[in-house]
């Protein structure tokens, strides 16, 4: 019978692989470090009342900073956000539909879960939302 030698992990070892990653993360935080040293450095700093002022998508600031924003962009984006995750339980019940024992179970709740789905569209529609005036 041959003696096989079991394999002794030391903690030099161990640790020896940790250290590499050490490293990439000291080198990855130094990169970023002088990137924004060396951007620091060399930027000219020159104020201008221009330059200190608001300044957001190439308008300048005229008048209040208030602005009244219509609802209704609100709720077209609520509106697709609840069918778009809505429409996203149609594949795990396609899937489920597929397997034998479940057909016709599954087949009544989904028509259950798409009138539910209607009857918000449906209240959607009646209220005046979907239409853009």
């Amino acid at each position: 019978m041959t003696h096989v030698p079991e394999p002794t992990v030391l903690a030099s070892d161990y640790f020896q692989s940790y250290s590499v990653v050490g490293l990439l993360a000291v080198v990855g935080v130094l990169f970023v470090a002088v990137a924004f040293g060396a951007g620091r450095l060399l930027r000219p700093v020159v104020p201008t009342p221009e330059k200190l002022l608001t300044y957001e998508c190439g308008v300048d600031p005229v008048g209040e900073g208030w602005a009244h924003t219509q609802v209704r962009y609100y709720v077209y984006a609520f509106l697709y956000v609840i069918f778009a995750v809505d429409s996203i339980f149609l594949f795990p019940w396609a899937t489920v539909f597929a397997a034998p024992g479940y057909g016709a179970t599954t087949l009544v709740e989904m028509f259950i879960f798409l009138g539910f789905l209607a009857v918000g569209l449906l209240y959607a529609w009646k209220k005046g939302v979907l239409e853009w005036t």
